[in-house]
């Protein structure tokens, strides 16, 4: 069986020690804002129009990295973690896979006002980092979710 694989962009959006989670109506477990990569789009600009799209809200990028540019080239956002993510394994073979940019942003709000078509509002949540570790969400979920509120308190101390 020959293994499909896609890119994806997810973004932990962070408010005031807290980090925005749905739950997804076809997988079942709750995750962060995200999906495909379009063919006219970096990762990046993936993970910020697919917040804006399903949270209504606008995410600033966490970026931890300096600027390089020259007339042909320049820096785009450097994902926090890359991940190889199982998507659909039949007996034992892996069809489907996602290679997913992970990236961290802060909102100015916890107001989720998704776009027409997106999931409920009530699908969201916003989980502290102790609700992270109670709440018997998938491993990888929490302890990305976990590092966004670090990573996004640590910024605000910064400034």
């Amino acid at each position: 069986m020959e293994t499909t694989r896609h890119f994806t962009a997810t973004v932990y959006v962070v408010n005031d020690g807290a980090t925005a989670l749905h739950e997804h109506g076809r997988l079942g477990i709750r995750l962060p804002p995200g999906g495909h990569v379009d063919r006219d789009e970096l990762p990046h600009e993936a993970a910020l129009r697919e917040a804006r799209e399903e949270t209504g809200l606008e995410p600033t990028l966490l970026v931890d990295q300096p600027d390089v540019s020259s007339p042909t080239a320049r820096t785009i956002p450097r994902p926090r973690h890359l991940l190889l993510e199982d998507i659909n394994v039949h007996d034992g073979a892996v069809g489907h896979q996602h290679i997913d940019h992970i990236y961290y942003a802060t909102v100015e709000s916890r107001e989720i006002d998704p776009d027409d078509g997106e999931e409920d509002p009530d699908a969201w949540e916003w989980y502290t980092a102790a609700d992270l570790r109670d709440r018997g969400l998938d491993a990888d979920v929490a302890e990305l979710g976990r590092e966004a509120i670090d990573v996004a308190a640590a910024e605000r101390r910064t400034r």
